[in-house]
């Protein structure tokens, strides 16, 4: 990115932190500016992930409501569906004498 596309901000640092941060520039070997640049985006980055776990959070949430009100509306199945159709397989595999546990 140019310098025209950049604006300006001043910020006011503690002796500390500017300390810090000339440190962390000159062993990079690049400026304060840039390195503030770098964590700033880092930051939205970070938010932006924060924001996107939220969103699925809720998705879930929703989803959890959404099959508990099917289940008051249309009650349970206390079956283990995937055990059932397990158990099915393997007696036809065992009548057909294919079935190798």
């Amino acid at each position: 990115m140019s310098q025209a596309n950049k604006y300006r901000a001043q910020i006011l640092l503690d002796p500390e932190q500017h300390q810090a941060l000339a440190e962390i520039a000159a062993q990079r070997q690049q400026s304060i500016s840039h390195l503030v640049r770098e964590i700033v985006q880092a930051y939205l980055v970070g938010n932006d992930l924060d924001a996107q776990l939220q969103e699925e959070l809720e998705a879930i949430e929703t989803l959890a409501q959404l099959r508990l009100e099917i289940q008051a509306q249309r009650g349970t199945i206390h079956a283990d569906l995937l055990a059932d159709a397990r158990a099915e397989r393997e007696a036809e595999l065992d009548e057909r004498g294919t079935h190798t546990p």
